[in-house]
């Protein structure tokens, strides 16, 4: 049966084809020939097949036929500009596939691809290319290293992930029947997870850790009885923020060898949040509840998808990703389910506002009967100011600070935010409207910010064209000061005037923002800004309610720090809708849902949101519990 649609694809190839291997990579089928001639050009006979099986497919050379790497190197070298500014040549002789990392990937592809096609025919590899990141990032080089490493490892598991695709049903009866179990982040924010079950399927969408909470309320309930990690074929991460992918290398720890399907920014910036929880962990003397090597498993089994790229996951889903606004690489997954039995739209966190940095969330799909979307600002009262008000408010308390020789502490999370703040900052500081100081950013800040340059692809238009066409990077802005130890940090502190420091984390729940306030909370000249969602039982969400005492435990000991600088919440520049967003986006939902599940709220946010859906739309709503089940079909 695995071998059906291979044999399939095999009778509609030519004699001249000299096709001498067939496998599976995920969803693709990839076919090795011995045939230069049908390799360079199959006269659309790929194309025929395509259109006609509706599955992509993809030629490649037999091992055999690539020149030798070293005469190769050197011809890609001869072949692409120097402009191009080549950094690495990486060859990947399992898939006869060699990486060309460029500073400007552009001019090594050339006008309508001219360049990639003489490498091609000079050294029969099939070139694929990557953009050096602008920002040299360890993280990234590890990744692609991992990836690299163990590319034979890589084949495998993904033609195993192919088999299961097309090895047809293996649980039994063909019913038509789809539920979704809410392990975590129903009426809730916090360690999301749901689990998406078919007679055929079972799909964790997310799996994240609640890290304002303390206990076994930080994690989903991956005890229910539903839930069996033996028996899941895919897990879907919408966005590399922890409350969303923090435990996925768990899953790996207790056995799961199964593909995890997102973008390719957010399985970066995932594992580097995923490192610095355990890290964090390790310096507070807490237990890690994973390790590196389950990090890099994780890497390993990831399966990355663009926007809009249609992918078969299991036997009776069919995937693809559209852009949610919310962070860099952050989506909402479309599910279309059976053969046209129902479409699921799990919106993740989104975000239906053009911010500085990224494009609204899409609002048009092929067809849609089901959505599940967040409500974390989900009541009348979270109407907030434009982003434009925002940034006007921001650049008032900056320079109130700065004229009384104070500092400017704001808490952010790694990813997202903290860029988004970097963009206002830079443009601020570049028209002289804030005073030239310093601008610290913490050392994971920086790494994500790195991850940044490698994707500027996933960015809104204005700041594509900023990079591209004025190749100017704002991210790159000597402004801007990278902290990269304890010892930097200290001379911040001592020997600094007026300065603007961005650090982790968001909620200030543990990491350098902490510290930073312990020292700067007892100066009033000094001023903290907090401009993303602070969770209940967070310092952060305490210092918004106004407490000015605030403890904390050094060893046997308990120190009280004194707040006398100044406090500022501002939300618009959150990467969540507000309440007037979340209507115009379900109001603009091209087709209509039949249904809309409301979650990742706080309960009264999610009732309220469900009980005006329910009114505007004249459809069914629904706002449920963590461990409850709905059959949406």
């Amino acid at each position: 049966m695995v071998l059906k649609i291979l044999q399939e694809v095999k009778e509609k190839l030519p004699d001249r084809a000299k096709i001498n291997q067939m496998a599976f990579e995920g969803a693709n089928i990839v076919l090795y020939t011995k045939s230069k001639d049908f390799f360079l050009d199959n006269n659309g006979t790929i194309k025929d097949i395509v259109n006609e099986i509706k599955k992509r497919i993809e030629v490649r050379p037999d091992p055999s036929l690539c020149l030798e790497q070293e005469d190769a190197e050197v011809l890609i070298n001869k072949l692409v500009p120097k402009e191009a500014k080549i950094d690495k040549i990486i060859f990947d002789p399992q898939r006869s596939m060699v990486v060309i990392e460029a500073e400007k990937p552009g001019l090594v592809i050339g006008k309508a691809g001219e360049i990639l096609k003489e490498i091609k025919k000079q050294t029969m590899w099939v070139p694929l290319v990557k953009r050096t990141p602008a920002i040299r990032s360890k993280l990234i080089e590890n990744i692609r290293s991992v990836l690299y490493l163990n590319d034979d490892y890589r084949k495998k598991f993904l033609n195993k992930v192919g088999e299961r695709i097309y090895g047809g049903r293996i649980r039994g009866k063909k019913e038509e029947w789809i539920r979704v179990t809410f392990l975590g982040g129903a009426r809730q924010v916090g360690r999301s997870s749901l689990l998406l079950q078919t007679p055929e399927s079972r799909i964790l969408l997310d799996c994240g850790i609640n890290v304002a909470a303390s206990g076994d309320s930080m994690y989903p309930f991956l005890d229910s009885p539903e839930f069996k990690i033996n028996e899941l074929d895919a897990v879907i991460v919408t966005h590399a923020h922890l409350d969303h992918c923090g435990l996925i290398p768990l899953l790996y720890k207790y056995g799961y060898t199964g593909p995890i399907y997102c973008t390719k920014p957010t399985r970066d910036v995932m594992a580097l949040l995923c490192l610095d929880y355990i890290s964090v962990a390790a310096k507070d003397a807490k237990k890690q509840i994973y390790s590196s090597t389950d990090i890099k498993n994780m890497v390993k089994h990831s399966i990355c998808l663009d926007y809009e790229e249609v992918s078969d996951i299991t036997p009776d889903i069919r995937l693809t990703f559209y852009n949610a606004g919310h962070t860099l690489g952050s989506s909402m997954a479309h599910m279309h389910i059976g053969e046209g039995l129902h479409n699921l739209l799990y919106t993740g966190d989104m975000n239906y506002e053009m911010s500085n940095l990224l494009a609204p969330a899409s609002t048009k799909f092929p067809r849609l009967e089901t959505v599940i979307v967040e409500a974390t600002y989900g009541n009348k009262e979270s109407v907030m100011s434009s982003r434009e008000e925002a940034e006007t408010y921001l650049l008032d308390i900056i320079n109130k600070t700065i004229d009384r020789k104070g500092r400017v502490l704001m808490p952010v999370l790694g990813v997202g935010r903290s860029q988004e703040i970097m963009l206002v900052l830079e443009r601020a500081m570049r028209e002289g409207k804030i005073p030239n100081v310093p601008i610290f950013v913490q050392g994971m800040v920086w790494d994500v910010t790195a991850i940044h340059t490698a994707y500027p692809d996933f960015f809104n238009s204005k700041v594509k064209k900023q990079i591209f066409h004025k190749d100017q990077n704002p991210f790159l802005s000597k402004i801007f000061k990278q902290v990269g130890s304890q010892k930097e940090m200290k001379q911040i502190l001592e020997e600094t005037g007026p300065c603007i420091i961005l650090a982790t984390s968001g909620m200030m729940t543990g990491g350098a923002s902490v510290e930073y306030f312990k020292e700067l909370a007892g100066n009033d000249k000094n001023s903290l800004v907090l401009t993303c969602y602070q969770g209940e039982g967070s310092l952060g969400k305490r210092l918004q309610q106004g407490e000015k005492q605030i403890a904390f435990q050094s060893g046997h000991n308990q120190n009280i720090t004194e707040v006398k600088m100044d406090i500022y919440s501002i939300h618009s520049f959150t990467g969540h809708s507000d309440y007037q967003q979340l209507l115009n986006f379900a109001q603009r939902l091209n087709p209509k849902p039949k249904k809309i599940i409301l979650n990742h709220g706080e309960s009264s946010n999610c009732l309220e949101m469900a009980s005006t859906l329910h009114k505007l739309l004249h459809i069914e709503t629904n706002a449920p519990k963590n461990l409850e089940s709905i059959r949406i079909r």
